[in-house]
């Protein structure tokens, strides 16, 4: 079924401690992203930075909708490049990722990817594959498992505009949505393929109706507002663990900024971005809890204080990491594969061990 959007108000449902740390993830997402921004125009990121200024209520929203444990029992997510704030939710920590975009050798994955290609089994997240639509097969299977052995688990997997008009998303989702998989999609609508606008790309007038098509639960909302995000997700999360089976949602966002840092959004029509700006779902959450009297500015300005310090340190860490030793690029590669140190760092040099 496809349900209306809805604009709840959650703020009073939540205690001033978990609106806290709901403030929290969604400061640590953005700035952590500026740093990152500040880290690429010094020749320090390996690999793109993809940014989601103005999407940030998006990831952080949908994260927090799922059962979150570190021992491997918990709900699991597969964020877009778009999402790192749901993995702030889920439990990595912001030196992990810098050093992950850094390339350094203690990162997650010792230099071998970067961004958001890491995954931690345990705290319930699984690095994104590059190709646009793949991870909904791989988050398919997943959901399957959990259904094929009983566990009351669910996999929340995000997909851009354009991700979703591939055949890989198709056939993922449809199998999830055959097998009642618990599988909650969300669709991630920020108006732009790369530079393709949406009405470029799909002919219907929306996203969320094709959840009727492929007969699974489907709804969609304000994606810059984070309790309409979380509201919508723990709906679909509850629907998938209760046995009723997949679900395709959608969130109204936008994208601030280009598909990558070397995007300079020349194909953005004048004063859209600036429109969006007024719609900052960051902002838009402090408005909320202020004027509803739960969170004062106070409140607010102390947890920014603490995720600034928090992330200056870990900038700080991260810099200081060493990066890999050639030697290693084959570790943890080929199940008991034993390398050896290079024929040129021998003394002396023996090129028949080459």
């Amino acid at each position: 079924m496809i349900e209306p959007a809805t604009k709840p108000d959650l703020a009073a449902g939540m205690s001033p401690d978990e609106l806290r740390r709901v403030y929290y993830d969604l400061q640590l997402t953005r700035q952590v992203e500026q740093v990152l921004t500040n880290l690429y125009r010094q020749n320090k990121i390996i690999g793109g930075l993809y940014r989601s200024l103005g999407q940030e209520a998006t990831a952080v929203g949908s994260a927090w909708a799922l059962r979150r444990r570190d021992d491997g029992t918990g709900d699991v997510v597969a964020p877009a490049v778009r999402n790192l704030g749901s993995l702030f939710v889920m439990g990595a920590e912001p030196v992990a990722v810098m050093r992950q975009y850094m390339a350094k050798g203690d990162s997650p994955t010792r230099g071998r990817e970067q961004n958001v290609h890491f995954t931690d089994y345990e705290r319930g997240f699984i690095g994104l594959i590059s190709h646009l639509g793949v991870m909904i097969e791989v988050m398919a299977g997943v959901a399957l498992s959990f259904r094929l052995k009983g566990e009351k688990r669910v996999a929340l997997c995000y997909i851009g505009d354009g991700g979703a008009s591939t055949g890989a998303f198709h056939e993922g989702f449809n199998l999830a949505a055959v097998q009642r998989a618990p599988l909650v999609v969300m669709v991630e609508n920020n108006g732009y393929a790369y530079s393709t606008p949406v009405p470029r790309q799909t002919a219907a007038e929306s996203f969320v109706v094709r959840a009727r098509a492929y007969g699974v639960y489907g709804e969609s909302c304000d994606g810059n507002d984070l309790f309409a995000v979380l509201d919508m997700t723990k709906r679909a999360v509850e629907h998938a663990r209760a046995g009723g089976g997949a679900a395709l949602l959608e969130v109204l966002t936008y994208r601030r900024k280009g598909h990558a840092e070397h995007d300079a959004q020349q194909y953005v029509p004048s004063g859209e971005i600036e429109s969006w700006e007024a719609r900052d779902p960051i902002e838009r959450f402090e408005r909320h809890v202020v004027n509803g009297g739960i969170l004062n500015a106070d409140d607010l300005s102390r947890v920014r204080d603490s995720v600034a310090a928090e992330v200056e340190e870990a900038r700080s860490q991260a810099e200081a990491s060493p990066l890999p030793p050639a030697e290693q690029a084959l570790e943890r590669v080929c199940a008991g594969l034993e390398t050896r140190s290079p024929w040129t760092r021998r003394t002396p040099p023996d090129p028949r061990f080459a």
